[in-house]
C-alpha cells in the first residue's frame, strides 16, 4: 500500500496540471510576433530597396545603354528636310530622311498648344518633367502584376525624350527600364530649357504617319498650309493623331479621326481652354481635309527634282561646316534653290497631260482591237523579261511553266491611266500589255543665253514611269538637219542655189539609197526649202559633200556628247541623241553660234539662308566655230518651217505672233515624233514616242512630228503668250541677215523640172498646176502602152493555142 501511494506521488509530480495562460503573456506573444513580422517586411523592403536602388543605379550608369548628358541635350538636332524651291521661291519637293521641318515657338499657334497640353499633360505646366504618381503606377503594374502593356501617364517631357532617344527592348524589364531612362532625361530637360522650348521642341519631332514628323509637315500635308495657319478643329485633328497616328489618320478614316478630334476639343473645354458652347459648335462641324503629300516626287518637276537631289548631294561632298562635317541633304534643312520657273512649270506639266491624253486616245482607237504585237511576238516576249515581276519570279528560280501561270494570275493592283490611278484586279501579263501601248513624253524649256533650265518634264507619270525622256537617248530624225546645213554654210556652200531632187545610191555604203517620204524625187529645191520640206536626198547630198567628220565635229561643239556614227545616215536623224542635247544645239543657233551650258542649280543655302555653293556661272557662252552670219541663215531658213512649212499650226492654231523657228522631226516607222521651237531667248522642245520603237501608229499623218510632239511646244508658248509676264519668250527677233543676204536668199523654194520638147509643144509649163497635169498625162500614156501590150499578147497566145 506504501509502495502504491508513493508511486502516485512521483507520478503527480512528473506530470503537474497545466495553467491557463494570463493576459499579460498573450498580450507578449502577440507583440513578439509583430515585431518579427515588422522585422521580416522591414528586411524584404530594405533588400527591394537596395535592389531597386542598384536597379535605377544601373540604368543611370548606363548599363541598360548611355544616357544623353547635358551637353548633348543642349546640342539637340532634329534631322531636318532640305527644300527645293523654284527661282521664284515656290516650294517644289523636299528631301529627307525624316519629313521634318523645324520651325520655332512663334509660328505654332496657340490652338495647337493647348490642344496638345489638355489631351497628353495637362499638369504639364506644374511639374519638373516627371509625374511620380503615373511612375510608380507602371512599375507595379509591370513588376509585380507582369502587365507589358501598362503604359500610359508620360509627361510631353518624357514622351519628346522617347521620340529623340527611340526605346531599345530590354524583355520583360523593357517597360520600366524605357520609362526610368526617359523619365531621368525629362528631368534633365527641364533643367536645361524651358516649358516653350520643350513644347517647341516636342512638336517638331512627334511622328504622324506617313513617314511625316513634326508639326509643320504634318500641317502642310494633310491641310495644305503652313502651321501657323492651322484652325482650332485643325489643330485638334492633328493633336488627336498622336495617340495612335495610323489609327487616327484623316484621310484613311475620317470618321474615326472626327470622334477622335471631338475627344481633343472635349479635353480642351475640360481645362479651360476653351468654352463648353464653343466646343460643341466645333464638334458639330464636318472633317475637312486638304491633302497634299509632301515629298521629293509628289509636287512639280518630279524628274528634275530627282535630278537636282543626286546632283545637289554629289555637290555638297565637295563642302564642310564649321565643325568640319560634311553637309547632309537629308538632315540639314538645306536651301536648295532652282533655276525653274514655277509658272512656266505648270503650264508645261498642263501642255503634256492635255495633249499625251488626247494622243493615247487617239492611238488606242487606231489600233482598235488590234495590238502592236500582234504580228511581232517579240514586242510583248521581251516586254515580259524586263518586268520586275519576271525578273523576281526569275531570280527565286522559278520555272518557265510556273512563270507563265503566275503571270496569267489576277491579283489587285494599282494602275496608272489618264483618269487617275486606279485600283483594279488583273494579272501581271495583262498589266505588261497595259503599260506596253502607252506613249511617253520628255519636255524641257531653257534660256538661250544663260542656260537656265525653266520648265523640265522627264515622263508623263514619275510614281509609275521614272525614266526621265528628257536625258534618255532616242534616234533624233530630222531635228539633226539644221546642223548637217550649217556645216555645209561653213563648208562654203552656197544657201543661193538650187540642189536637185535626185535619189542617189551610194555603192561605198553597201548601195544605200536614202528616200524622201513624199516618194517625189523631181525637180531642184533651194536650201532653205529643202530645209524647210525637210528633203532628204538634198540633206545626204550636203553631208556627202561637206564631210561627215566635219559635221560631227561642228555637232559636238554644238551641244552634242552622244556618239554619233560615221555613215551618211546620220543626215537624217539616224543617231541616238537626248532632248536635252538637241535643245542646246538650238540654243546654239540662237545665240549666234555661241554654245550654251544648260544648268537647273541656282545655289543651295543653309537653312538660316547662308549661301554654301553658287553655281550661276560668271560666263555661260563658249564660241563654236560656227559663224553669226551662218548662224542667221540658218534661223532665218527655220523661220519658215512656222510661217509656212510643217509647224504652221503654230500660227493658225496656237496664235503665235511672234519670230519663232523651228523644225519637226520623225523617224522611221513614226516611232519618234519631235518638235524644237526658239527665238533669241527661249528654246523649247517636245519628244513622243512609246519605250519600245516597235510601238508607234502606222500611219506619218498621225505619227509624225508635227502630230506627236508639236502640239505640247503650242500648247506651252500659248499659255506663256497669254501672261505678260512672259512678254520677253513670246517676241524676242532673231539678228537678221544683211539686206543683199536676205535679197539672194528670197528666191522659191522649189524649181520644177524643165518642161520637155514635147510638153512645150502642148503648153505645158512648169507651173504647179500643169506638172500634175503632166504626171496625170504620162500615166495615161503608160496605161494605153500597157494595154496595147496586152492585147498584143492575147493576140500571140490564141496562135500559139491554134498551132
Amino acid at each position: 500500500m506504501t509502495k502504491g501511494k508513493n508511486t502516485t506521488t512521483k507520478a503527480k509530480k512528473k506530470n503537474p496540471p497545466k495553467r491557463k495562460p494570463t493576459q499579460a503573456k498573450k498580450g507578449k506573444a502577440k507583440r513578439t510576433f509583430k515585431t518579427r513580422l515588422f522585422r521580416f517586411l522591414f528586411f524584404c523592403m530594405l533588400i527591394a530597396g537596395s535592389l531597386f536602388g542598384l536597379f535605377l543605379a544601373s540604368i543611370y550608369y548606363g548599363a541598360w545603354g548611355k544616357l544623353p548628358d547635358y551637353h548633348t541635350l543642349k546640342t539637340i538636332q532634329n534631322a531636318d528636310a532640305s527644300v527645293v524651291y523654284s527661282e521664284d521661291g515656290t516650294v517644289l519637293g523636299r528631301i529627307y530622311a525624316e519629313n521634318r521641318t523645324n520651325i520655332d515657338f512663334s509660328a505654332i499657334p496657340i490652338n495647337v498648344i493647348n490642344a496638345l497640353v489638355a489631351t497628353e499633360d495637362s499638369r504639364f505646366y506644374s511639374h519638373e518633367g516627371i509625374d511620380e504618381i503615373s511612375l510608380v503606377r507602371v512599375l507595379v503594374k509591370t513588376l509585380i502584376l507582369g502587365n507589358k502593356n501598362s503604359g500610359g501617364g508620360s509627361t510631353l517631357s518624357q514622351q519628346l525624350s522617347k521620340n529623340l532617344y527611340p526605346r531599345r527592348d530590354f524583355g520583360k524589364f523593357s517597360m520600366p527600364v524605357n520609362k526610368i531612362k526617359e523619365a531621368i532625361t525629362a528631368s534633365r530637360l527641364e533643367k536645361i530649357y524651358s516649358k516653350k522650348k520643350i513644347l517647341q521642341l516636342y512638336l517638331n519631332t512627334v511622328p504622324f504617319g506617313e513617314q511625316v514628323f513634326g508639326i509643320e509637315s504634318a500641317s502642310r500635308q494633310y491641310f495644305s498650309k503652313p502651321a501657323y495657319q492651322l484652325k482650332l478643329d485643325e489643330s485638334a485633328v492633328l493633336i488627336g493623331m498622336l495617340k495612335a497616328p495610323s489609327y487616327y489618320n484623316p484621310r484613311r478614316f475620317p470618321e474615326r479621326s472626327k470622334r477622335r478630334r471631338n475627344v481633343v476639343i472635349g479635353q480642351m473645354a475640360k481645362n479651360d481652354f476653351i468654352s463648353e458652347n464653343k466646343a460643341e459648335q466645333l464638334k458639330r462641324q464636318d472633317l475637312k481635309i486638304k491633302y497634299q503629300r509632301q515629298s521629293i516626287h509628289s509636287g512639280l518637276a518630279p524628274y528634275l527634282c530627282e535630278r537636282i537631289r543626286l546632283e545637289a548631294d554629289n555637290i555638297l561632298k565637295k563642302y564642310t561646316k564649321a565643325d568640319g562635317s560634311y553637309y547632309d541633304i537629308y538632315r540639314d534643312g538645306l536651301r536648295i534653290v532652282s533655276t525653274l520657273d514655277y509658272s512656266m512649270q505648270k503650264y508645261a506639266e498642263d501642255a503634256v497631260k492635255y495633249h499625251m491624253k488626247n494622243l493615247q486616245n487617239l492611238f488606242d482607237k487606231h489600233w482598235g482591237k488590234q495590238n502592236p504585237w500582234d504580228d511581232n511576238k517579240e514586242i510583248l516576249s521581251s516586254a515580259i523579261r524586263r518586268s520586275p515581276y519576271y525578273k523576281s519570279l526569275k531570280k527565286e528560280g522559278k520555272k518557265e511553266n510556273e512563270i507563265n501561270a503566275l503571270l496569267k494570275k489576277k491579283r489587285d493592283m494599282k494602275i496608272f491611266t489618264w483618269n487617275g490611278e486606279k485600283d483594279v484586279q488583273m494579272s501581271p501579263l495583262d498589266s505588261i500589255k497595259h503599260y506596253i501601248k502607252l506613249l511617253n513624253t520628255g519636255f524641257v524649256a531653257m534660256e538661250t543665253k544663260s542656260g537656265k533650265i525653266k520648265a523640265w518634264v522627264g515622263g508623263i507619270d514619275f510614281k509609275h514611269f521614272q525614266y526621265d525622256h528628257v536625258t534618255g537617248r532616242r534616234q533624233v530624225g530630222s531635228i539633226f538637219k539644221p546642223i548637217v546645213y550649217a556645216a555645209a554654210l561653213e563648208a562654203n556652200m552656197s544657201p543661193y542655189e538650187y540642189y536637185p531632187n535626185k535619189r542617189k545610191i551610194y555603192p561605198e555604203f553597201q548601195d544605200w539609197s536614202p528616200r524622201n517620204a513624199d516618194n517625189n524625187y523631181e525637180g531642184s529645191y533651194s536650201m532653205e526649202g529643202a530645209l524647210a520640206e525637210s528633203v532628204n536626198t538634198i540633206a545626204v547630198d550636203l553631208i556627202m559633200e561637206t564631210g561627215i567628220e566635219p559635221t560631227i565635229e561642228l555637232a559636238e561643239e554644238m551641244g552634242i556628247s552622244s556618239p554619233l556614227p560615221n555613215v551618211p545616215s546620220l543626215a537624217l536623224g539616224t543617231a541616238n541623241i537626248s532632248l536635252l542635247e538637241m535643245i542646246q544645239v538650238y540654243a546654239n543657233l540662237a545665240n549666234r553660234g555661241k554654245e550654251v551650258e544648260p544648268y537647273y542649280i541656282s545655289r543651295i543655302e543653309t537653312n538660316k539662308g547662308e549661301v554654301i555653293v553658287d553655281l550661276n556661272p560668271l560666263d555661260n557662252e563658249y564660241k563654236t566655230s560656227l559663224s553669226e552670219e551662218n548662224a542667221d541663215i540658218i534661223n532665218h531658213m527655220l523661220t519658215a518651217v512656222v510661217d509656212s512649212g510643217t509647224a504652221k499650226s503654230l500660227r493658225t492654231v496656237y496664235g503665235l505672233k511672234g519670230e519663232f523657228a523651228g523644225k519637226t522631226g520623225t523617224t522611221q516607222s513614226q516611232a519618234d515624233g519631235w518638235y524644237i521651237g526658239y527665238n533669241q531667248n527661249l528654246v523649247a522642245g517636245a519628244w513622243v514616242g512609246a519605250d519600245d520603237m516597235r510601238v508607234h501608229f502606222r500611219s506619218l499623218a498621225l505619227g509624225q512630228g508635227a502630230t506627236m510632239a508639236l502640239p505640247i511646244y503650242g500648247k506651252f508658248m500659248h499659255q506663256l503668250n497669254n501672261n505678260s509676264k512672259y512678254h520677253k519668250y513670246c517676241y524676242a527677233p532673231f539678228f537678221k541677215p544683211d539686206n543683199e543676204t536676205l535679197a539672194l536668199l528670197d528666191m522659191p523654194h522649189y524649181m520644177p523640172p524643165k518642161a520637155g520638147f514635147f510638153e512645150r509643144l502642148l503648153g505645158i509649163d512648169n507651173k504647179p498646176e500643169d506638172k500634175i497635169k503632166l504626171k496625170e498625162r504620162r500615166a495615161n500614156r503608160r496605161k494605153n502602152k500597157k494595154s496595147i501590150y496586152d492585147k498584143i499578147k492575147s493576140i500571140f497566145s490564141r496562135k500559139n493555142k491554134d498551132k
